[in-house]
């Protein structure tokens, strides 16, 4: 049973709430469909760059007064951008939510984006550029996402690039921001110290008066690529010291959502915990990689399941050798009982771990609804108990194919 209400206001905006009677804070989760896949070219990056020109106020709010406000009354702010969605969270104690929800919600529908203040922050993103740029692991691992999306949007990097950054106008982000940030592109969550009647009451008061709508440029829609055959890159970089392998996997999307639950069993699997193939035989047992993970990433219109190794480079030819022999022998052997029942207690346990607080609960059921439906996030645990080894066995066979995946690869000078 889905322990939160879930309402459909008249505009189009989705409202869900839980009361935790317990708990006297409110966390206020603003989720909008309005990520990097939504960019049309040459507008890459807009969607993050906005993210933080929301926090530069409207006619009535100046910079800065949110920020005041928040901390004033003790309370927390933030926000994120990722391909498939934007949001904007605040953790108040329950009392101030009448205060808070309307000043962020006047700064979402009603953001000025003033060329000035443009101008300003385009510098604070392009440090956050540049920052990417000096970091090798996300060098690799967005050359990897590159290399196995290709022209996909899930491709690109969220910052995107300093060439396209500098290209993009305050007129540009206007539009685009008319464009998505309308009511049934958001869902607003709240969860904590709050009954449902004045919660609603305050979301409907707060989310009344959107700017008038445009219509940005169309953005071109992709389909995620199959892979074909093995696609390798490799980068020399000269201020690291150990070699980085990392391999990945095109897997589906929320709308097989079982499948992808049974994928995130595989990862844990393989390369999750001392005890996992991985790790227990190349970094314990043989001793020939500094560290070995493997990670599932859910999204809206493809997954990733990716292999991340950090180790000596004359040991990269022969550590790859050895993954595809471990999925060789998932897809033919199968896993054990005793494997199993670690992965269920490791993911069940992981997943109360992170559904304890109202800040947890708005993430879960913000991010569900944004790229699919609410219900759909408590239900995982039951999907994790319920997968059996044969069926596990059949997806490494359909989607973990030692012949189909990209390997990017990283070396020192």
């Amino acid at each position: 049973m889905f322990p939160a209400s879930v309402i459909h206001l008249d505009n189009g905006l989705t409202f869900i709430h839980q009361e935790i009677p317990t708990t006297p804070v409110v966390v206020a989760d603003v989720w909008v469909r309005a990520g990097t896949t939504l960019e049309p070219e040459p507008w890459f990056g807009m969607a993050h760059f906005l993210e933080h020109m929301i926090f530069k106020g409207t006619a009535n709010i100046l910079p800065g007064d949110f920020d005041y406000l928040i901390e004033n009354l003790g309370g927390m702010s933030n926000a994120a951008t990722s391909h498939d969605y934007a949001h904007y969270t605040t953790s108040t104690a329950a009392p101030y939510l009448a205060e808070t929800l309307p000043h962020l919600a006047q700064m979402l529908l009603n953001a000025e984006i003033c060329e000035d203040e443009f101008i300003r922050e385009r510098d604070v993103v392009l440090e956050e550029i540049r920052a990417d740029y000096d970091d090798p692991d996300s060098i690799g691992y967005q050359s990897l996402l590159k290399n196995i999306y290709q022209r996909h949007p899930y491709g690109r990097s969220v910052l995107g690039t300093e060439q396209e950054l500098m290209q993009q106008s305050p007129e540009a982000m206007r539009s685009f921001h008319r464009t998505h940030y309308q009511p049934e592109n958001m869902t607003v969550v709240i969860v904590g110290g709050i009954a449902q009647a004045p919660a609603l009451e305050i979301v409907n008061r707060s989310f009344a008066d959107f700017s008038p709508r445009a219509d940005c440029p169309r953005f071109e829609q992709v389909i995620a690529p199959k892979l074909g055959g093995i696609r390798r890159h490799e980068l020399i970089l000269p201020r690291i010291e150990q070699a980085r392998l990392m391999m990945a996997w095109i897997v589906p999307g929320v709308e097989q959502l079982r499948t992808a639950h049974g994928l995130d069993v595989l990862a844990v699997l393989l390369g999750q915990g001392r005890t996992s193939r991985l790790v227990s035989d190349l970094r314990e047992d043989k001793q020939i990689v500094q560290g070995i993970c493997s990670n599932f990433s859910l999204q809206r219109e493809s997954s990733l399941l990716t292999i991340s190794v950090w180790l000596e480079p004359e040991y990269l030819e022969r550590v790859e050798c050895l993954i595809k022999s471990h999925l060789h022998d998932l897809q033919n052997e199968g896993i054990r009982e005793q494997e199993l029942r670690r992965i269920r207690r490791v993911l069940c346990n992981d997943y109360a771990f992170s559904t304890e607080t109202p800040n947890q609960l708005s993430m879960l059921y913000g991010y569900y609804n944004t790229i699919a439906q609410a219900e759909l996030g408590v239900k995982y645990p039951e999907q994790i108990q319920s997968f059996d080894a044969q069926e596990l066995q059949q997806l490494a066979q359909e989607y973990l194919s030692t012949e189909n995946y990209a390997v990017t690869i990283l070396k020192p000078c």
